[in-house]
Protein backbone atom coordinates (compact mmCIF):
# COMPACT_ATOMS: atom_id res chain seq x y z
CA UNK A 1 0.00 0.00 0.00
CA UNK A 2 1.69 3.20 -0.88
CA UNK A 3 0.87 7.43 0.16
CA UNK A 4 0.45 9.67 -2.43
CA UNK A 5 1.83 13.70 -3.03
CA UNK A 6 0.97 14.89 -5.99
CA UNK A 7 3.13 18.07 -7.14
CA UNK A 8 2.18 20.53 -9.53
CA UNK A 9 4.62 22.65 -9.25
CA UNK A 10 7.15 23.86 -12.11
CA UNK A 11 4.62 22.32 -15.00
CA UNK A 12 4.83 24.43 -18.01
CA UNK A 13 7.44 26.71 -16.68
CA UNK A 14 9.90 25.83 -18.69
CA UNK A 15 11.80 23.70 -15.94
CA UNK A 16 13.07 20.47 -16.67
CA UNK A 17 10.64 17.73 -15.81
CA UNK A 18 11.81 15.58 -13.79
CA UNK A 19 9.19 12.42 -14.38
CA UNK A 20 10.90 11.46 -17.30
CA UNK A 21 14.09 10.14 -15.22
CA UNK A 22 12.39 8.72 -12.22
CA UNK A 23 11.70 4.89 -13.91
CA UNK A 24 14.62 3.73 -12.48
CA UNK A 25 14.14 4.00 -9.12
CA UNK A 26 11.92 1.83 -7.30
CA UNK A 27 10.07 4.39 -4.70
CA UNK A 28 8.79 5.90 -7.74
CA UNK A 29 5.57 3.76 -9.25
CA UNK A 30 4.01 5.81 -11.90
CA UNK A 31 0.92 2.91 -11.81
CA UNK A 32 0.44 3.17 -8.20
CA UNK A 33 -2.56 5.49 -8.87
CA UNK A 34 -5.02 6.41 -11.34
CA UNK A 35 -3.48 10.07 -11.69
CA UNK A 36 0.02 9.48 -11.63
CA UNK A 37 -0.42 8.09 -15.36
CA UNK A 38 -0.77 11.75 -16.70
CA UNK A 39 1.00 13.68 -13.98
CA UNK A 40 4.68 12.73 -13.58
CA UNK A 41 5.00 14.81 -10.30
CA UNK A 42 2.78 12.27 -8.26
CA UNK A 43 5.29 10.47 -6.25
CA UNK A 44 4.27 7.45 -4.33
CA UNK A 45 5.76 6.79 -0.85
CA UNK A 46 5.44 3.59 1.66
CA UNK A 47 2.34 4.23 3.66
CA UNK A 48 4.86 2.60 6.51
CA UNK A 49 7.11 5.87 6.07
CA UNK A 50 4.18 8.10 7.15
CA UNK A 51 2.75 6.37 9.74
CA UNK A 52 6.07 6.34 11.23
CA UNK A 53 6.61 9.99 10.67
CA UNK A 54 3.73 10.94 11.98
CA UNK A 55 4.15 9.47 15.22
CA UNK A 56 7.74 9.96 15.67
CA UNK A 57 6.81 13.67 15.00
CA UNK A 58 3.92 13.74 17.08
CA UNK A 59 6.17 12.57 20.43
CA UNK A 60 8.72 14.52 19.98
CA UNK A 61 6.67 17.25 19.93
CA UNK A 62 4.92 16.43 22.94
CA UNK A 63 7.69 15.89 24.85
CA UNK A 64 9.92 18.53 23.50
CA UNK A 65 6.68 21.60 24.19
CA UNK A 66 8.74 22.71 27.72
CA UNK A 67 11.97 23.25 25.40
CA UNK A 68 9.91 25.55 23.01
CA UNK A 69 8.60 27.87 25.39
CA UNK A 70 12.01 27.95 26.87
CA UNK A 71 13.69 28.79 23.29
CA UNK A 72 10.71 31.00 22.55
CA UNK A 73 11.09 33.08 25.82
CA UNK A 74 15.17 33.89 24.85
CA UNK A 75 14.86 34.44 21.35
CA UNK A 76 12.60 37.19 22.37
CA UNK A 77 14.62 38.31 25.06
CA UNK A 78 17.86 38.89 22.65
CA UNK A 79 16.00 40.89 20.02
CA UNK A 80 13.17 41.92 18.21
CA UNK A 81 11.55 40.16 16.08
CA UNK A 82 9.47 36.61 15.89
CA UNK A 83 10.08 33.73 17.45
CA UNK A 84 9.40 31.28 14.59
CA UNK A 85 10.69 32.15 11.01
CA UNK A 86 9.68 30.44 7.51
CA UNK A 87 11.07 30.44 3.85
CA UNK A 88 9.85 29.27 0.74
CA UNK A 89 11.81 25.35 0.23
CA UNK A 90 11.35 23.39 -2.73
CA UNK A 91 10.89 19.22 -1.60
CA UNK A 92 9.29 16.55 -3.09
CA UNK A 93 9.03 16.78 -6.98
CA UNK A 94 9.74 20.58 -6.43
CA UNK A 95 6.22 20.96 -4.64
CA UNK A 96 7.40 24.46 -2.73
CA UNK A 97 5.73 24.88 0.38
CA UNK A 98 6.55 27.00 3.93
CA UNK A 99 9.35 25.86 5.84
CA UNK A 100 9.40 26.48 9.31
CA UNK A 101 12.47 26.98 11.93
CA UNK A 102 13.53 29.00 15.37
CA UNK A 103 14.77 32.34 14.11
CA UNK A 104 18.26 31.97 14.78
CA UNK A 105 19.48 35.08 12.61
CA UNK A 106 19.15 39.03 12.52
CA UNK A 107 15.02 39.95 10.92
CA UNK A 108 16.85 41.18 7.68
CA UNK A 109 18.69 38.27 7.38
CA UNK A 110 17.78 37.85 3.70
CA UNK A 111 18.21 41.02 2.36
CA UNK A 112 21.91 40.78 3.18
CA UNK A 113 22.36 37.19 1.81
CA UNK A 114 23.48 38.99 -1.72
CA UNK A 115 26.22 41.05 0.00
CA UNK A 116 28.07 37.92 1.38
CA UNK A 117 28.39 36.19 -1.96
CA UNK A 118 31.91 35.78 -1.17
CA UNK A 119 31.66 34.31 2.02
CA UNK A 120 29.63 30.91 0.71
CA UNK A 121 32.18 28.30 0.89
CA UNK A 122 30.99 26.53 -1.97
CA UNK A 123 31.05 29.74 -4.11
CA UNK A 124 34.91 29.63 -3.42
CA UNK A 125 34.65 26.28 -5.33
CA UNK A 126 32.46 27.21 -8.05
CA UNK A 127 35.18 30.04 -8.62
CA UNK A 128 38.51 27.92 -8.69
CA UNK A 129 36.51 25.62 -11.03
CA UNK A 130 36.27 28.91 -13.54
CA UNK A 131 39.96 30.21 -13.40
CA UNK A 132 41.17 26.37 -13.93
CA UNK A 133 39.13 25.84 -16.99
CA UNK A 134 40.77 26.44 -20.38
CA UNK A 135 39.54 26.68 -24.13
CA UNK A 136 41.02 23.69 -24.82
CA UNK A 137 40.67 20.31 -23.84
CA UNK A 138 43.30 18.00 -22.82
CA UNK A 139 44.12 16.10 -26.08
CA UNK A 140 44.25 19.27 -28.13
CA UNK A 141 46.61 20.89 -25.73
CA UNK A 142 48.54 18.06 -25.93
CA UNK A 143 48.75 18.37 -29.60
CA UNK A 144 47.88 14.33 -30.13
CA UNK A 145 44.48 14.80 -32.26
CA UNK A 146 42.70 17.36 -32.59
CA UNK A 147 38.91 17.80 -31.19
CA UNK A 148 35.87 16.32 -33.16
CA UNK A 149 33.51 18.34 -31.12
CA UNK A 150 34.70 22.45 -31.15
CA UNK A 151 32.44 24.84 -30.77
CA UNK A 152 32.99 28.93 -31.65
CA UNK A 153 32.32 31.33 -28.55
CA UNK A 154 30.54 34.56 -28.33
CA UNK A 155 34.19 36.13 -29.25
CA UNK A 156 34.87 34.07 -32.10
CA UNK A 157 37.00 31.51 -30.42
CA UNK A 158 37.40 28.25 -30.85
CA UNK A 159 36.47 26.20 -27.43
CA UNK A 160 36.12 22.71 -26.96
CA UNK A 161 32.62 21.64 -26.54
CA UNK A 162 33.42 19.83 -23.09
CA UNK A 163 35.30 22.74 -22.42
CA UNK A 164 32.51 25.14 -22.81
CA UNK A 165 30.51 22.81 -20.98
CA UNK A 166 32.79 22.87 -17.99
CA UNK A 167 32.40 26.72 -18.55
CA UNK A 168 28.91 27.19 -18.36
CA UNK A 169 28.59 25.18 -15.09
CA UNK A 170 31.55 27.39 -13.60
CA UNK A 171 29.64 30.68 -14.49
CA UNK A 172 26.36 29.48 -13.49
CA UNK A 173 27.98 29.33 -9.73
CA UNK A 174 27.37 27.50 -6.93
CA UNK A 175 23.75 25.68 -6.23
CA UNK A 176 24.31 25.60 -2.44
CA UNK A 177 25.26 28.25 0.04
CA UNK A 178 27.21 27.30 3.09
CA UNK A 179 28.65 30.26 5.66
CA UNK A 180 30.59 29.22 8.36
CA UNK A 181 30.51 31.19 11.24
CA UNK A 182 27.35 33.30 9.67
CA UNK A 183 28.00 36.92 10.84
CA UNK A 184 23.80 36.98 10.79
CA UNK A 185 23.24 34.80 13.43
CA UNK A 186 22.88 35.93 17.06
CA UNK A 187 24.17 34.60 19.89
CA UNK A 188 21.38 32.02 20.94
CA UNK A 189 20.90 31.29 17.48
CA UNK A 190 24.64 30.10 17.40
CA UNK A 191 23.42 27.55 20.44
CA UNK A 192 20.25 26.12 19.14
CA UNK A 193 22.11 25.56 15.14
CA UNK A 194 24.56 24.15 16.87
CA UNK A 195 22.80 21.29 18.70
CA UNK A 196 20.06 21.77 15.50
CA UNK A 197 17.39 23.11 18.29
CA UNK A 198 16.40 25.78 15.43
CA UNK A 199 15.16 22.75 13.22
CA UNK A 200 12.67 21.50 15.59
CA UNK A 201 9.53 22.85 14.28
CA UNK A 202 9.76 21.31 10.89
CA UNK A 203 8.25 18.48 13.16
CA UNK A 204 5.39 20.67 11.88
CA UNK A 205 5.75 20.37 8.78
CA UNK A 206 6.35 16.43 9.10
CA UNK A 207 2.47 16.80 10.66
CA UNK A 208 1.23 18.29 7.94
CA UNK A 209 2.61 15.65 5.18
CA UNK A 210 5.51 18.67 3.67
CA UNK A 211 8.48 16.97 5.18
CA UNK A 212 9.19 13.58 6.17
CA UNK A 213 11.56 12.84 9.30
CA UNK A 214 14.48 11.66 7.24
CA UNK A 215 14.68 13.02 3.63
CA UNK A 216 16.73 14.68 1.15
CA UNK A 217 16.36 18.49 2.46
CA UNK A 218 14.21 20.86 0.89
CA UNK A 219 16.20 24.02 -0.87
CA UNK A 220 16.02 27.41 -0.98
CA UNK A 221 14.06 28.34 -4.60
CA UNK A 222 17.73 29.62 -5.97
CA UNK A 223 19.42 26.72 -5.08
CA UNK A 224 16.72 24.66 -6.46
CA UNK A 225 16.60 26.12 -9.61
CA UNK A 226 20.29 25.50 -10.28
CA UNK A 227 19.81 21.13 -10.01
CA UNK A 228 17.53 20.44 -12.63
CA UNK A 229 19.49 18.36 -14.41
CA UNK A 230 19.39 14.58 -15.26
CA UNK A 231 22.44 13.75 -13.18
CA UNK A 232 20.97 15.35 -10.10
CA UNK A 233 17.31 15.78 -10.32
CA UNK A 234 16.40 12.71 -9.08
CA UNK A 235 17.04 14.39 -5.82
CA UNK A 236 13.60 15.41 -5.58
CA UNK A 237 11.86 12.23 -6.05
CA UNK A 238 13.06 11.41 -2.29
CA UNK A 239 10.94 13.24 0.75
CA UNK A 240 12.15 16.36 1.95
CA UNK A 241 13.53 15.79 4.97
CA UNK A 242 14.54 17.25 8.58
CA UNK A 243 17.92 14.76 8.62
CA UNK A 244 19.20 13.14 6.03
CA UNK A 245 22.08 10.91 4.46
CA UNK A 246 24.42 13.74 3.77
CA UNK A 247 24.32 15.45 7.28
CA UNK A 248 24.64 12.11 9.17
CA UNK A 249 28.04 11.39 6.73
CA UNK A 250 29.55 14.65 7.42
CA UNK A 251 28.04 17.08 9.75
CA UNK A 252 28.78 14.92 12.91
CA UNK A 253 32.48 14.86 11.87
CA UNK A 254 33.34 18.60 11.46
CA UNK A 255 35.00 17.42 7.95
CA UNK A 256 34.35 19.09 4.78
CA UNK A 257 31.90 18.20 2.12
CA UNK A 258 32.28 19.31 -1.60
CA UNK A 259 28.83 20.36 -3.51
CA UNK A 260 29.23 16.99 -6.01
CA UNK A 261 29.37 14.79 -3.06
CA UNK A 262 26.13 16.16 -1.44
CA UNK A 263 24.48 16.19 -4.60
CA UNK A 264 25.60 12.55 -5.16
CA UNK A 265 24.48 11.44 -1.37
CA UNK A 266 21.15 13.08 -1.93
CA UNK A 267 20.93 10.73 -4.98
CA UNK A 268 21.79 7.85 -3.44
CA UNK A 269 19.00 7.95 -0.70
CA UNK A 270 16.57 9.23 -3.32
CA UNK A 271 17.59 5.40 -5.11
CA UNK A 272 17.70 3.20 -2.18
CA UNK A 273 15.53 4.93 0.89
CA UNK A 274 13.35 2.49 3.51
CA UNK A 275 11.93 2.70 6.72
CA UNK A 276 15.08 0.00 8.03
CA UNK A 277 17.78 2.99 6.55
CA UNK A 278 15.60 6.11 7.85
CA UNK A 279 15.69 4.65 11.49
CA UNK A 280 19.46 3.93 11.19
CA UNK A 281 19.76 7.24 9.80
CA UNK A 282 17.45 8.51 12.95
CA UNK A 283 19.97 6.97 15.55
CA UNK A 284 23.04 8.32 13.79
CA UNK A 285 21.57 11.57 13.93
CA UNK A 286 22.00 11.93 17.62
CA UNK A 287 25.33 12.22 17.87
CA UNK A 288 25.76 14.52 14.54
CA UNK A 289 23.59 16.78 16.63
CA UNK A 290 26.44 17.60 18.57
CA UNK A 291 28.74 19.33 15.27
CA UNK A 292 31.97 20.90 15.74
CA UNK A 293 31.58 23.81 13.00
CA UNK A 294 28.78 26.48 12.85
CA UNK A 295 27.07 26.40 9.91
Amino acid sequence: MNASITNPMFQGTGKERVGPHLNKFPSYNPAAAPEAASNPYSLHFPISKRIFDTLFAAFILLCLSPLFLIVGLLIKLESKGPIFYYSYRVGTGYRVFKFWKFRSMRQDADQMLSSMKGLNQYQAEAEQEQVSVSALCPQCLAGDTPCQAQLIDDKGQVICESQHQLLKKAQAGAAFVKIANDPRVTFIGKIIRNTSIDELPQLYNVLRGDMSIVGNRPLPLYEAEKITTDQFAARFIAPAGITGLWQVTKRGKGGDMSEEERKMLDVEYAKNYSLKKDIEIVLKTIPALFQKESV
